[in-house]
């Protein structure tokens, strides 16, 4: 199946007449579907239809959106002070659109009391619901706890 430079249908082809007709209008022939039966080519100026391809991919990447994530971590034993500073910094970041992952690690017998670090995750979660949901709630996952925070929508 051939389809010309103009994008008419010029049906089954002989792959002799196909190129033949690709020299004369000085483009390519381009197979398009090789799976499909008969096998469709295009008569094109690939080079052109190549660079076209990759500056829709390159447009497509500037219109992305990327969502990055930042982490603050603590201890189980962390003093309220320095627990109060990391919280204003996730605040910050989700007032500017980013995730926030909270995560409490467990040293030594700590592990044996996995509620007191579920209420400095809950403390955490509370002080900053009016500017974050909770997307991932505090998860015991080895000696680390963990939990996503995502931007509030009206953020």
């Amino acid at each position: 199946m051939l389809i010309d430079h103009e994008g008419e249908n010029r049906g089954v082809v002989p792959f002799q007449e196909a190129r033949q007709i690709a020299r004369e209008a000085e483009l390519d022939l381009v197979e398009v579907a090789p799976n499909a039966k008969p096998p469709v080519c295009r008569i094109m100026d690939f080079s052109k239809f190549s660079y076209e391809q990759q500056k829709k991919a390159r447009e497509a990447r500037k219109r992305q959106k990327t969502v990055e994530i930042k982490t603050i971590k603590f201890k189980v034993k962390t003093d309220d002070f320095h627990q109060s500073i990391s919280v204003k910094k996730a605040r910050g970041w989700l007032e500017e659109g980013k995730k926030v992952k909270v995560s409490i690690r467990f040293y030594g017998r700590e592990m044996d009391y996995p509620e007191l670090g579920m209420e400095r995750m809950n403390g955490i979660a509370a002080e900053l619901q009016d500017v974050s949901t909770v997307e991932q709630k505090p998860l015991m996952e080895g000696r680390n706890m963990t939990m996503m925070l995502a931007p509030a929508s009206g953020a």
